[in-house]
């Protein structure tokens, strides 16, 4: 699904890490960790073609528009914008073909999955930081995308939440997406994540997430 070889991203002349070379099968989960400031955001920027990387190639087997979602860390929502959650969570119909009628019937079916339904109604000022990563979460459930671009997804939600999240990573996966997602919460990923992508100023890592969890050195930074 993903091809990297030698590939650099960062500030201009002031690449993140050393080059990476990267291989992640389709329908693979792979967590990206490493210390603040180490590149992790940017490089699912760079993957979802939002940011052009500094050098290498980057080959993502995943065509056409909405074959890749990204969900964007919440501190950049505008929360002041005048839509009501209902509304952000049926964004991910946009490129949908099916009728009006079950383009309705799978909104309210995601609204339930999420625990959403009885916030519906409700302004984005309004809601939780737990409410609002719930609906940005909801909204993957509408989308079409192969690939799905994760950025702290856990953050903001509570024990149940997390809960919930878990189980639609599951979920997502048995459908045969391709799931990268950053956390910083090492101990939630253990028992759930194979393989992880540690990232830092000297080098990148990719491995078993048990083994990775190993490199103390590199990891005494990691949050």
């Amino acid at each position: 699904m993903i091809h990297c070889r030698g590939l650099q991203w960062g500030a201009v002349g002031q690449p993140l890490t050393p080059p990476l070379d990267l291989d992640l099968p389709a329908g693979s989960l792979t967590a990206i960790i490493g210390h603040n400031g180490c590149g992790k955001s940017s490089l699912l920027k760079v993957i979802a073609g939002l940011q052009k990387p500094l050098a290498g190639r980057l080959q993502v087997n995943a065509q056409g528009l909405g074959s890749v979602a990204y969900l964007q860390q919440q501190q950049n929502i505008d929360r002041q914008f005048p839509l009501r959650l209902q509304q952000l969570v049926s964004a991910g119909l946009w490129r949908s073909k099916l009728s009006r009628q079950v383009q309705q019937q799978r909104l309210q079916q995601a609204l339930a999955d999420w625990q959403l339904t009885d916030l519906a109604e409700r302004p984005l000022q309004a809601l939780s930081g737990g409410e609002l990563q719930r609906a940005l979460l909801a909204r993957l459930n509408l989308t079409e995308a192969a690939l799905l671009l994760l950025d702290e997804p856990e953050a903001a939600l509570d024990e149940q939440g997390q809960q919930l999240f878990w189980q639609h990573v599951e979920h997502w996966q048995a459908e045969g997406r391709t799931l990268l997602l950053v956390s910083h919460n090492l101990s939630g990923l253990t028992p759930r994540v194979d393989n992880a992508l540690l990232i830092s100023r000297s080098g990148c890592i990719f491995a078993p997430l048990r083994q990775v969890l190993s490199q103390r050195a590199m990891l005494e930074q990691v949050a």
